[in-house]
């Protein structure tokens, strides 16, 4: 192998190209040549079109809806297994099905341990995502995984708003951990919204635990779907004397008709990062890119260097 040819190299699963290129821009290497071939039934093919031999691969792929997408990953990990990688990190920014971590009725699935599994057996050596919907989805994996949190993009720039009267908000019960790291970080005061459902992603009634009259709040979330919640809690709190609602999304799903209720709300703005592509652009949503952080870590993963220090909470 040419002392030219860098030690580790970095592919992409088509619907994650957007990403991987900025991550491997600040990595420093260029991003990696696949082609897919389809066949006229919608089955596809990876192929790696440079030698991996030896080395240490890392495939960025988010596994957001549709499921072709995790297919994708869990055949260039395979892919990348039979050409003699040496190690093979999957790159989820999003992590898909890690809402499905228990079985919350009878007869469902455990989706997120099925995932795990499925990474396990096409030949994942590492996994390495960002702000887990629950944290205790690592121990679903034997391999090592590197859980990431969006905090460290997000909290330089809630700092760089300035805000006085700062409060954090957690959209649901489940949030309050995520909400109170915040908080502690930035010596803010903290607010819970308490919901229930009639079923997914339709709320029944939800009030606020907590006093938001002349504050500026951040609603932190660990992903945004229909907008429903966040969209409801924004109008309650400015019903309540909010001066202003700001809410924080590490994973942008924006599904149905989310971005008509972001619009609509009492939000001032959206902040996200770019572990999915937004469908369109909002007025009301800025993106903070991941890539700077994933292609960082990355680097000391691959040096075998500490990452504790990109934990800031």
């Amino acid at each position: 192998m040419s002392h030219l040819e860098p030690e580790a190299k970095i592919f992409a699963c088509s619907q994650s190209v957007y990403l991987a290129e900025k991550i491997a821009e600040q990595y420093g290497i260029p991003l990696g040549k696949v082609t897919m071939s389809t066949y006229s039934d919608g089955e596809f093919q990876p192929s790696y079109e440079e030698s991996i031999r030896g080395l240490r691969v890392f495939i960025v792929c988010s596994t957001f809806p549709t499921a072709d997408n995790l297919m994708e990953l869990l055949l260039m990990i395979d892919a990348a297994k039979r050409a003699s990688a040496r190690h093979i990190t999957a790159v989820m920014p999003y992590f898909g099905w890690a809402r499905q971590d228990r079985k919350d009725k009878p007869r469902v699935p455990i989706g997120a341990k099925l995932v795990a599994n499925l990474l396990d057996a096409a030949g994942a050596t590492r996994v390495m995502t960002m702000d887990l919907h629950a944290d205790q989805i690592q121990g679903f994996f034997e391999k090592p995984v590197d859980h990431l949190f969006a905090s460290t993009i997000f909290l330089p720039y809630v700092e760089s708003l300035g805000l006085e009267n700062l409060t954090i908000a957690s959209p649901d019960m489940g949030g309050s951990k995520r909400a109170y790291a915040y908080s502690k970080f930035l010596e803010s005061d903290v607010v819970i919204c308490y919901k229930q459902r009639k079923a997914a992603n339709v709320i029944d009634t939800m009030e606020l635990i907590g006093e938001v009259k002349g504050r500026n709040v951040i609603l932190v979330d660990d992903m945004i779907d229909t907008g429903g919640t966040l969209a409801k809690a924004a109008d309650l709190m400015i019903e309540k004397g909010a001066l202003s609602v700001r809410a924080i999304c590490t994973h942008a799903i924006l599904s149905g008709g989310a971005y008509e209720k972001i619009e609509n709300s009492k939000l001032s703005e959206l902040i996200v990062t770019d572990s999915i592509p937004l469908k369109r652009e909002s007025k009301k949503i800025r993106v903070v890119s991941c890539a700077p952080l994933f292609a960082e870590v990355m680097h000391m993963v691959h040096h075998n260097n500490s990452i504790s220090g990109k934990f800031i909470m």
